[in-house]
């Protein structure tokens, strides 16, 4: 118990900085492409005159020295949304400071959306479950870091409908090495042999490229990104290729569950889309901590 409470504990912290990456990596990615673009279109000098002036306000970017502030996970300093007063450490208390100051900045009284504590607490619980899993091991370590950059992934997915690849391709590599590091020192029972990372990261990628392109030559349409096939491979390489099946029925069928729910329920118009990446996480979830039960189980019920 003290390894999941201390897990847990750990959750609430890492979370706080969750709340960091969501917010703040789109924001980096954003900043990066536009300069690119500029630099792309030859403007990569202080502005100069009306062509460069028109390029940056059609891409939304300021003056170049306004560009040059330093913007990154750890600069600058949070502050209140409303107020921009620097917030202080006593107020950034994963959960336990949202609750006393409930829900509000402490300097201009201004409401702090409830999604930071939610987050906060969900990364406790998940690095919890994985704990109690997993107790006191090396695998348990690997699974918390695909835990949370799972729940980057998808808080980053909702907002935007991107999954960074500087998330997911990280996350992939770790997983096969991961699995390298099993085979060359033994002892991580839990984690698959390479040859089966490298099927699930191989399937995982495969799969979704093939279903998205015979949709787009069948409708002439889009049907999913590519961040969701690196996402799918990432989970194949963490968890092999036998709990891909099981990964993909689970997202398909919530992500189904939830898009005709919000069609029906909210109104949401059908021809919009819908960010898969938070369902393939869920589902990797799930099958981590459960993922073998449940495949004997149907094994067992199906007689194969």
């Amino acid at each position: 118990m003290l390894v999941v409470a201390c897990a847990a504990l750990l959750g609430l912290v890492v979370g706080s900085f969750l709340n960091v990456v969501i917010y703040r990596l789109p924001v980096m990615l954003d900043r990066e492409w536009k300069r690119q673009a500029l630099e792309v279109l030859g403007f990569n000098a202080p502005p100069a005159g009306e062509p460069e002036r028109k390029a940056r306000e059609l891409l939304g970017v300021g003056p170049a020295a306004a560009d040059t502030a330093p913007f990154d996970l750890s600069r600058p300093r949070s502050t209140c949304p409303a107020c921009k007063t620097q917030i202080r450490a006593v107020h950034n208390v994963p959960v336990l400071s949202w609750l006393l100051l409930r829900g509000r900045c402490a300097y201009c009284g201004a409401p702090i959306s409830a999604r930071y504590p939610v987050v906060e607490a969900f990364t406790g619980l998940c690095s919890a479950l994985v704990a109690w899993r997993f107790g006191l091991t090396v695998e348990c370590g690997g699974y918390l870091l695909l835990t949370w950059s799972l729940i980057a992934l998808a808080g980053i997915d909702i907002d935007h409908q991107i999954l960074p690849d500087s998330i997911t391709l990280p996350l992939l590599w770790l997983g096969l090495c991961f699995s390298l590091l099993g085979d060359w020192f033994g002892g991580f029972v839990l984690v698959p042999p390479l040859e089966q990372a490298v099927l699930g990261a191989i399937a995982g990628y495969g799969s979704l490229w093939t279903v998205s392109h015979l949709f787009r030559l069948a409708t002439g349409r889009e049907g999913m990104g590519y961040g969701d096939f690196k996402l799918l491979a990432a989970l194949g390489a963490w968890l092999g290729w036998q709990m891909l099946p099981l990964v993909i029925m689970l997202s398909a069928f919530v992500g189904a569950v939830v898009g005709i729910a919000m069609i029906i329920i909210l109104g949401r118009d059908r021809q919009l889309p819908i960010p898969f990446g938070p369902y393939l996480a869920a589902a990797g979830f799930v099958a981590l901590l459960w993922g073998g039960p449940i495949v004997e189980t149907y094994r067992r019920v199906g007689g194969l």
